[in-house]
C-alpha cells in the first residue's frame, strides 16, 4: 500500500519535509552531475549578493563547518569561480570574492534549479506559486 496516512498529510510540517526531501534530492542530483554540491551553489550565491567575505563569515553565514568551507573553497577556486586574497584592512584574514566565471557557473546552477522547481510545483498556478513562495518566505524570515 503506498497511500499516505491522513494524519499525516494533515501535517504542514510532513509536507514540508517530504516536498523539500524531494527539491534538495533533486537540486542535489543536477549539481552533482557537474561534481558540484549545494555548498558550491550556496557560497557563490553569498558571495555574489553580499560582496567579499572571510572564510571564516562565509561559514558562519551559511552554517557549513569551517573544514567545510576551506574543502569548499579550495574546490572553487581551482574551478577559477572565487578567488581568495589578502584582506586589505587585515593581513591576518583571507577575503573570498567571486570572480565573473563563478557569477557565470552561479547563474547556470540557478537556471537549473528554476527548472526542477517548476517541474515540482507544476500542480500550481503562476499566482499560486508567488503566493506559496511569500508565505515560506515569511516563515523563513522569522526571528
Amino acid at each position: 500500500m503506498t497511500d499516505t496516512p491522513p494524519t499525516l498529510t494533515a501535517l504542514t510540517a510532513y509536507l514540508l519535509s517530504r516536498i523539500g526531501k524531494t527539491a534538495r534530492g533533486q537540486v542535489a542530483a543536477r549539481l552533482g552531475e557537474r561534481d558540484l554540491r549545494f555548498w558550491h551553489m550556496s557560497m557563490l550565491a553569498a558571495l555574489a549578493d553580499f560582496g567579499p567575505h572571510s572564510q571564516r563569515e562565509l561559514g558562519t553565514r551559511l552554517g557549513i563547518d569551517p573544514s567545510d568551507v576551506v574543502k569548499a573553497l579550495d574546490e572553487l577556486t581551482a574551478a577559477g569561480w572565487a578567488e581568495r586574497t589578502r584582506d586589505p584592512a587585515d593581513r591576518r584574514k583571507v577575503r573570498v570574492v567571486v570572480t565573473p566565471e563563478g557569477r557565470a557557473a552561479l547563474a547556470g546552477m540557478v537556471r537549473d534549479t528554476e527548472v526542477l522547481q517548476d517541474g515540482l510545483l507544476a500542480p500550481l498556478n503562476p499566482r499560486e506559486r508567488a503566493r506559496l513562495h511569500d508565505l515560506l518566505l515569511k516563515v523563513f524570515e522569522r526571528p
